[in-house]
């Protein structure tokens, strides 16, 4: 019960679960992944949209790649920053 003079507090709403459709990989080719999984270190275009602004690597669940994809992605990344062709950090 409340007290006088308080204010009663509102119910709660149950958090409806939401299914978010998973984004398509950005390294899929014509819908299936390329065998074996290699990512391009020279293609910086590409790996600019897998980093944030300051060039951070974006993880899987913002770029929807899987976790193959994840993995040969950062290794790219890594080796284009080491080549100099990519910033370690943004703007």
């Amino acid at each position: 019960m409340p007290r006088p003079g308080m204010k009663k507090r509102p119910a709660r709403r149950a958090k409806k679960n939401k299914v978010r459709a998973k984004k398509p990989d950005p390294l899929m080719v014509g819908g299936e992944r390329p065998r074996p999984m290699y990512v391009d270190y020279k293609d910086v275009e590409l790996l600019g949209k897998l980093t944030n602004r300051h060039g951070r690597i974006v993880g899987r669940r913002k770029n929807g790649c899987g976790s193959i994809s994840q993995h040969a992605v950062t290794q790219a990344i890594k080796r284009a920053r080491f080549m100099a062709l990519m910033p370690y950090v943004g703007d």
